[in-house]
């Protein structure tokens, strides 16, 4: 007892207790449905509730770092997204969003439930971890609410999202729309990107350009051709001829249905270069972010065929008419000085990969903290500021989307990235918890099941609205609203549950699309909610 009781005493410990034991808690997954990093958030309301504490700061350490990396990652895509013509997703974002932050106000109005309590159901219900950052640190009152409403209704948020968008296509399976025909289960293989090498025997196909046939209806790409035992990379001017062999890029229920229409799968052996005749390309030129690839012409014009996108942390293969955004991944294979303009023509620097600039790293969070203090005078209130969670969201939103202020650069490769926001995250979640934890259980026993329904219906009145919103006005497929959905929702878990039911690739690209403008919102959103409800 006496050795526990010293462990318990040591604050440095008991983070790292409750961040390991919220994270084995997050990677515990029913149906695909897992916590994730918001399990900190639970470990830590338990720990505070018991009455232990981390030590003093982490939290602000960990929202700054967080919300920054936030902005680096989203800053290329939000503001060209929200400017862009025919920004219907951009649009499906903002209308969720709103419609989540409305209905928080009303319920909380008509409720009479606290502003902090209010402003953590609607982070919890939209399951946006930056929302619950920018109410937590916004809120006049108190950051103990903030943490209990987004920790109840956060569960809901999660399996919400899944089911609507699980369940909605089988409700609506007589509906008229012919792309959404394509709901059988896929097993995990059968939705990775693969190739095969496929013998061309349709005779209708001979003496066409492989180039100008578009094979992306069915979700595919001719990567390479056999010439004399040997792969090479597709040229503008090859063409089909029976008997020869093509490599076919795409996931395993599209290549069956290309090969059916080429011809069939060949048992040729062959001869592939992968070292020098593909690379993976950072799109970095603003000038290229907007562009469909067809208008870029990778084949026409540089001789390299793009087979592979890597967008937000999915991989799609591209149509003619997919947009290419600033930071993308293209996998492309081409010839070696076609390759090099290509990538000289969309920006790529090779050092994107692996480098990491903490100058300037530690230069644009100083920037962001001081903004974050610099008040703002709005008209018949009281001046307000950014804060530690906006100010350097805003810095990290403008130097994502320039790339380059000065010195200071706007990029972190994604790994690095992706590894100091899970840092962040977590850091001010175990503070947030043990914040939130201590009036826990005061906070249910006043509020009782009110507090269960008002987060259940802020989930599930965006969804709603947002679904015929995205169709009757914005005449988007099903496959694309509910991708966009889920972007609108930031949830994750339910576009893996959705692209498990289809082997359309447009939720993807609908979510890569609709994700950074719902991120935003939601943060800026979350701190409007709290000056409107007098927090």
């Amino acid at each position: 007892m006496n050795t526990l009781q010293i462990i318990f005493e040591n604050k440095l410990i008991v983070l790292f207790v409750i961040v390991g034991l919220g994270l084995l808690l997050g990677s515990i997954t029913i149906k695909g449905i897992g916590l994730g990093s918001s399990g900190v958030l639970f470990t830590a309301l338990l720990a505070g509730h018991l009455g232990l504490a981390v030590p003093a700061g982490i939290g602000s350490f960990g929202l700054a770092l967080f919300v920054y990396c936030v902005g680096i990652g989203a800053g290329p895509r939000f503001f060209p997204a929200l400017a862009r013509e025919g920004g219907g997703l951009a649009k499906l974002s903002l209308l969720i969003v709103g419609i989540g932050a409305l209905t928080a106000w009303g319920l909380g109005r008509f409720f009479e439930l606290p502003t902090d309590l209010t402003a953590g159901l609607f982070a919890g219900a939209l399951t946006s971890t930056p929302a619950l950052a920018a109410a937590s640190e916004g809120t006049k009152v108190s950051a103990e609410g903030v943490a209990i409403g987004y920790g109840i209704a956060y569960p809901f948020g999660v399996i919400g999202v899944v089911l609507f968008v699980q369940l909605l296509p089988k409700l609506l399976k007589g509906g008229n729309d012919s792309e959404e025909a394509d709901q059988d289960d896929a097993d995990g293989a059968e939705k990775e990107v693969q190739h095969l090498l496929v013998e061309v025997s349709n005779s209708n196909l001979v003496g066409l350009k492989i180039g100008d046939e578009n094979l992306s209806r069915f979700g595919c790409q001719v990567s390479r051709v056999m010439k004399e035992g040997r792969l090479v990379p597709l040229s503008q001017d090859d063409e089909f001829a029976v008997g020869q062999n093509l490599m076919l890029v795409g996931r395993a229920r599209d290549i069956k249905i290309a090969t059916d229409f080429i011809g069939r799968k060949s048992e040729a052996s062959y001869v592939m270069d992968t070292e020098n005749e593909r690379e993976r390309l950072v799109v970095s030129a603003k000038s290229v972010g907007g562009k469909l690839l067809q208008e870029i012409g990778s084949l026409r014009n540089f001789g390299v065929v793009v087979t592979r996108i890597d967008r937000l942390g999915q991989t799609f293969v591209p149509t003619p008419n997919t947009r290419i955004e600033v930071n993308d991944v293209l996998t492309s294979v081409g010839q070696r000085d076609g390759l090099k303009r290509f990538g000289s023509h969309i920006g790529h620097r090779p050092q994107a990969f692996d480098q990491t600039d903490m100058i300037s790293l530690t230069v644009g969070l100083s920037l962001g903290i001081f903004c974050g203090m610099i008040p703002l005078h709005l008209p018949g209130g009281e001046p307000m500021t950014l804060g530690l969670a906006g100010g350097p969201l805003f810095v990290s939103l403008v130097l994502g989307y320039f790339g380059r202020i000065g010195r200071v650069v706007g990029y972190v490769p994604r790994p690095t990235r992706m590894l100091l926001q899970e840092l962040g995250l977590v850091l001010f979640l175990a503070n947030a918890g043990i914040v939130g934890g201590a009036s826990l259980g005061e906070t249910v026993s006043t509020y009782g099941f009110v507090v269960f329904l008002t987060g259940a219906l802020i989930t599930l009145t965006p969804l709603i609205v947002a679904y015929i919103f995205a169709r009757k006005a914005l005449g988007l497929t099903r496959q694309q609203t509910l991708g966009g959905i889920c972007g609108g929702m930031t949830s994750t878990p339910a576009l893996g549950a959705l692209t498990a039911s289809s082997n359309s690739q447009q939720p993807i690209v609908s979510y890569a699309t609709a994700y950074p403008v719902a991120l935003i919102m939601m943060t800026v959103l979350a701190k409007l909610l709290i000056q409107v409800m007098g927090g």
